[in-house]
């Protein structure tokens, strides 16, 4: 006997979600009420630019999917409308959520998932106020090169006193 066409696409559905659990490393639940058809679609597209998926999903197929991957601990943020955001830079998708919330008000964070751990709003928060990885890794290799700038001074320093020490010696000996 044949699945019917709508139990099929539902658990397409479910089955899409889960991959997307699967292949990226942070999930964001949000709650969307109240925002427009224009600016849902603005979100959307300044996500995808930034490498990450967003779409519209029933709360049951997102537990559905979340179960499949053995994460029973969403059940409790899915309530309401809910989106879903998928990326693997985690402070890239919390800066870009935070970001387009500051001007759409009706865009709320319910939860992350990260690592295998619930990220409650707060903490994405705090996520989204880290500097950029760009940012991160620059301050990491000036950090690691200022040791070596010093020391490439102190020695250019000792060699110009020794040049200039030999110089004085050469002077006292050809007078």
């Amino acid at each position: 006997m044949d699945k019917k066409p709508q139990r099929i696409a539902k658990e397409n559905i479910v089955s899409r979600i889960a991959g997307d659990i699967k292949e990226n490393s942070v999930m964001l639940l949000i709650d969307y009420k109240g925002i427009t058809v224009n600016d849902d679609t603005a979100f959307r597209r300044s996500l995808r630019e930034g490498g990450m998926t967003y779409y519209v999903a029933k709360n049951t197929f997102i537990k559905l999917a979340a179960h499949q991957e053995e994460i029973n601990d969403l059940d409790s943020y899915l309530e309401g409308t809910t989106a879903v955001v998928f990326g693997n830079d985690p402070v890239a998708l919390a800066k870009a959520v935070s970001d387009f919330a500051k001007d759409h008000p009706a865009i709320k964070v319910k939860a992350g998932y990260m690592d295998g751990a619930v990220l409650p709003a707060e903490k994405l928060d705090a996520l989204a106020k880290l500097p950029s990885k760009e940012v991160l890794l620059a301050q990491v290799v000036g950090g690691m090169q200022a040791p070596l700038t010093g020391f490439a001074v102190a020695l250019q320093g000792l060699l110009r006193n020794l040049v200039y020490v030999l110089d004085q010696v050469k002077e006292q000996k050809s007078a």
